[in-house]
């Protein structure tokens, strides 16, 4: 969703960041180890997210709450999507702009700047920590976002290859017969039922999709 502000994704990268593996600098593994490289990671990523700028296909969505309860459910840990004007968003992943503590997990800050380093504690005294879903650790939530799923009128998933799970089982609780929509400019080798394809990158597949659905609307009228 964010690639064309700028953002590289996991899969842009390789599977690698300046010669480390993505699991050296994303796993509760990796912390244990070396705290300061995956501080490095995020620290790089934040700084980055605050030099670019929500893209017309953010904007686009966030347009349709002119005409529609709009929830959106994101493996994004970026802010771009509240940036462009969205109301309801749910981050699976984490927040990059969020840190907690690594003693309580309930306590979670927001960072106004791009910069974690070693020494900075939450209030009980334990090293703060990116506010991220690491690989290996659960993504509680999920369970928040089965129930939107399963109220949706209308699904759209945007963006992705639909195999990283839990995100990409999601799809599986949409109600039988509501319109599915899938952008993403890499159609899924897999079928999926009842579903409307739209093989655009973000920017072009959102306005394709406005079309489509108020043109969906207003045959229903």
């Amino acid at each position: 969703m964010s690639q064309e502000s700028g953002l590289k994704t996991f899969r842009d990268m390789g599977g690698l960041w300046e010669q480390y593996d993505v699991t050296e600098v994303a796993s509760p593994e990796a912390w244990a180890n070396n705290r300061e490289l995956v501080m490095q990671f995020y620290n790089q990523r934040r700084k980055q997210l605050f030099e670019v700028e929500p893209n017309a296909g953010h904007v686009g969505i966030a347009e349709l709450e002119n005409w529609f309860d709009i929830e959106i459910i994101t493996q994004n840990v970026d802010d771009l999507h509240e940036r462009a004007g969205s109301a309801k968003v749910l981050h699976l992943h984490g927040e990059l702009l969020k840190v907690r503590s690594t003693i309580d997990p309930e306590l979670v800050y927001i960072l106004d700047h791009w910069e974690l380093k070693i020494g900075d504690h939450c209030e009980k005294g334990s090293q703060l920590r990116p506010h991220i879903v690491w690989f290996g650790e659960p993504v509680p939530a999920i369970y928040n976002a089965i129930p939107i799923v399963q109220q949706a009128d209308i699904l759209v998933v945007v963006g992705t290859s639909l195999v990283v799970y839990p995100a990409a089982g999601l799809i599986n609780y949409a109600k039988s017969g509501i319109p599915v929509f899938v952008i993403d400019p890499n159609k899924p080798d897999f079928y999926i039922k009842n579903v409307t394809y739209i093989e655009e990158k973000v920017t072009t597949g959102i306005k394709v999709f406005k079309e489509k659905l108020l043109n969906l609307i207003e045959n229903e009228k």
